[in-house]
């Protein structure tokens, strides 16, 4: 059996080793790549994925990997790896800090760690299960002092939603609900960098609908390490920094489903 500390070790080298790559185009004002109406792919994905999947590769031969440029790797190890190179394209090509490289890993289908590395800010967090999250490797809660209706939530969509009337409009539905109960709805393009966020209690709550594979298992390895209240139904999901906080969202969500 694989030790989850060098997994561990692995997974942060991985997001060190793109985030790199990634802060360098950032400060040069790289902004290549293929322009659509719901979706960016910047040259950097891929670049920064080049970095990655190697340290991944070299350590774990035998482990399954989805690497989002280069896809799917099969192999026999007991974990399974998601590289996500360059989570908010649109922010990074837009000139905007709110991006990072990510890893999880995942055992029985179930994230067992995560990292995520903030090349422009240089933060970096990590999640393991049952051992909680860690900041620039102090330990990080949910907790929050800040009361709902003064806070911020994030709303997190798939890639394929705004492609489909019907999930577009349900959507529009679930931020108009939730923004009827807090100060502010950041709509993220980068879902692991409010992840953080929400472990750090910087965030009040975090809404998920129809999330991608890349982001899902980070986001919610993060939300359960570091104590949120959470709550899902389907594609739905919705974690918040206690469980009064979930009950006020899920009920005004619901109302509007």
């Amino acid at each position: 059996m694989t030790d989850l500390d060098d997994v561990e070790a692995v997974a942060r080298a991985a997001v060190l080793a793109g985030g790199a790559e990634l802060r360098e185009r950032y400060r040069n004002g790289d902004a290549a790549g293929e322009y659509g109406a719901t979706d960016v792919k910047a040259a950097a994905d891929e670049a920064a994925e080049a970095r990655m999947l190697p340290v991944v590769r070299r350590a774990f031969p035998d482990h399954p990997v989805f690497a989002e440029e280069a896809g799917r790797f099969d192999g026999t190890g007991p974990y399974r790896w998601v590289i996500d190179p360059l989570d908010g394209t649109n922010d990074f090509t837009a000139g905007l800090p709110t991006f990072a490289a990510s890893v999880a890993v995942l055992e029985d289908d179930e994230p067992a760690l995560a990292a995520i590395r903030q090349p422009a800010t240089e933060e970096t967090y990590l999640a393991r299960r049952d051992a909680g999250v860690t900041y620039e490797g102090e330990r990080a809660t949910a907790e929050s002092d800040v009361a709902l209706e003064a806070g911020t939530v994030a709303t997190i969509v798939g890639r394929d939603v705004p492609r489909e009337p019907d999930l577009s409009r349900q959507a529009d539905a679930i931020r108009e609900a939730v923004s009827g109960e807090v100060k502010r709805v950041v709509d993220s393009w980068a879902p692991t960098v409010h992840s953080g966020l929400l472990a750090r209690g910087r965030l009040q709550g975090l809404v998920q609908f129809h999330p991608d594979e890349e982001e899902r298992a980070v986001t919610e390895l993060f939300a359960a390490e570091a104590g949120a209240a959470v709550r899902r139904d389907g594609p739905l999901y919705v974690a918040a920094s206690d469980a009064e906080r979930l009950d006020a969202l899920w009920a005004a969500i619901d109302d509007a489903r």
